[in-house]
C-alpha cells in the first residue's frame, strides 16, 4: 500500500511503515527509507519499530526490528554502517571497512553524517525530533555518492547539510545539477520552542532572510529547522526543485515517530538509510 505525503510517499509492508523520497526513487541509483514507530517487535515504551541501539531495549528486539527492515528493503544487517553521534559537525566519508562486527558495537569514531561512493553499503543516522537528511549526487562520469545527515540544532546551526554539499563536491566531484536532497520527518517550527541563544547562532548563518524561520508564539521563540536547512542546502548549491521536505513533526505525530521531546525523553529512535544501488 502507498500513500501520498507531498513528494515524500509513504509505504506499508504489513504493519511496517516506511517513507520515500520521490525524487531519490526517480533517479533510481538508490535504497532508502525514513522509518516510523510502525512495524517492529518491541514493547512497552519501545513498542514497535525501535532502531536505538542504546536507549534500554531489548537487544534481541531490536536486532529483530532491524531484520525486519533490512528484509523488506534488501539491505544485508552486517553491511549497515553507523556512527557515534554527538551534534556537531563531523561529516565522515566511509567505506566497507567501517562495517560493525556487532550491532551494539560502538563506532570508534564520531560523526552526524556519512558519505560513501561505495554501493551497497547502506548509511545509517538516527533520530528522535532532529532533522535526517539524505543525499544523492552524481559526478561527470554518472558515478554516484550519497550522504546522511543527522541535524539538530546545534549541527544545523554549524551549517552540517552545507559541510556535507562541498564534502560530496570536492572529494567526490558531485555535479550540482545531479544532487538530490530529501529532508524526512523531524520537529517543526510548532513545536521546537528554544532559547533566544539559538535564535542569535541561526541568524548568523549564510542564509537569505534567516530571520523568516524565527517566530515567536505565546512568548516562546520557535524555530523551523527543516526549512533552515532546505535555505543552507540551496545556499549551497542545490537546486530548489531538487530538495524534498516531510512536512509532519515528530512531536505532533508522536503516535507515528519516535519524538525526544514528546516522550520526555524516555523513547526510541528512527533512522535514515541510504545506499547506492548495486547495477546500475
Amino acid at each position: 500500500m502507498i500513500v501520498k505525503q507531498m513528494s515524500i510517499t509513504e509505504y506499508r509492508y504489513g504493519s511496517l511503515v516506511l517513507l520515500k523520497s520521490d525524487l531519490l526513487q526517480k533517479a533510481g541509483k538508490t535504497t532508502h527509507a525514513f522509518t516510523t514507530r510502525y512495524g517492529g517487535v518491541s514493547k512497552g515504551i519501545f513498542k514497535s519499530m525501535n532502531l536505538a541501539l542504546n536507549r534500554g531495549d531489548s537487544s534481541l528486539n531490536v536486532e529483530e526490528n532491524y531484520q525486519i527492515l533490512c528484509e523488506n528493503l534488501g539491505f544485508k544487517l552486517s553491511d549497515l554502517v553507523f556512527s557515534s553521534q554527538v551534534h556537531e559537525d563531523g561529516v565522515r566519508s566511509v567505506t566497507g571497512g567501517d562495517r560493525k562486527e556487532n550491532l551494539f558495537d560502538s563506532p570508534p569514531y564520531s560523526a552526524d553524517a556519512l558519505i560513501t561512493s561505495e554501493k551497497e553499503l547502506p548509511l545509517v543516522v538516527f533520530t528522535a525530533d532532529c532533522i535526517p537528511i539524505l543525499l544523492y549526487g552524481e559526478d561527470g562520469d554518472g558515478n554516484g555518492t550519497v550522504g546522511a545527515v543527522h541535524a539538530g540544532w546545534r549541527g544545523t546551526a554549524l551549517n552540517i547539510a552545507g559541510k556535507v554539499v562541498r564534502k560530496m563536491r570536492e572529494e567526490f566531484h558531485c555535479l550540482f545539477e545531479s544532487m538530490i536532497a530529501a529532508i524526512g520527518p523531524g520537529i517543526g517550527s510548532c513545536c521546537f520552542e528554544t532559547g533566544s541563544e539559538v535564535a542569535e547562532k541561526i541568524l548568523k548563518l549564510p542564509i537569505q532572510s534567516a530571520s523568516d524561520y524565527i517566530g515567536e508564539k505565546n512568548g516562546k521563540t520557535h524555530i523551523d529547522l527543516k526549512g533552515i536547512n532546505r535555505a543552507l542546502l540551496i545556499a549551497s548549491g542545490l537546486k530548489r526543485e531538487c530538495i524534498e521536505v516531510s512536512e509532519e513533526c515528530t512531536k505532533c505525530y508522536g503516535h507515528k515517530y519516535w519524538s525526544h521531546r514528546g516522550t520526555k525523553g524516555n523513547r526510541g529512535a528512527q533512522i535514515a538509510v541510504i545506499s547506492l544501488t548495486a547495477g546500475v
